[in-house]
């Protein structure tokens, strides 16, 4: 961050990311554009994905309308290694999930996944990790009955 004074104008980072919302949302929208919606009480199969991607369009204009009011905010250097990480992180997830199961996979993607963040420390990683994964086992596996193995073996 600069040690610059804010200059009224349109804060960059936040336009970004309204942008980047904006689209993702619209692209997700128009994925889904043959699902059937359905109701509340009888939800088609693009219910959820075409609810979700409205909302991330409707936060993402939010965000770049107040992005068009903050004080100028300049972006700074592009660091690709937590992108890279992160892709790494969910790739690997996707790739382990079906050969190893829920929970070796979801311990590669959480802490791979930290690994993007400087700051994180291990003992936190561990714990978040270990309730992260049994809270998604119960939740995902055994309560919404995904098809998915828990272990390898």
């Amino acid at each position: 961050m600069s040690t610059e004074p804010a200059v009224k104008g349109r804060d960059h980072p936040d336009m970004l990311a309204g942008g980047v919302m904006i689209f993702l949302g619209a692209l997700g929208l128009w994925a889904a554009r043959d699902l059937t919606y359905g109701t509340p009480a009888m939800m088609g199969p693009g219910f959820l994905p075409k609810s979700l991607c409205a909302i991330i369009a409707l936060i993402g204009a939010v965000v770049l309308i107040k992005g068009l009011s903050k004080p100028q905010e300049a972006l700074d250097a592009i660091n690709p290694k937590p992108l890279i990480i992160l892709v790494a992180a969910i790739a690997g997830f996707a790739f382990a999930a079906e050969r190893f199961g829920f929970v070796p996979a979801t311990i590669w993607l959480l802490v791979v996944g930290s690994l993007a963040d400087p700051e994180s420390r291990w003992k936190e990683i561990f714990i978040s990790t270990a309730v992260l994964t049994s809270l998604g086992a119960l939740l995902f596996v055994y309560g919404l009955g995904v098809q998915m193995p828990i272990w390898p073996f």
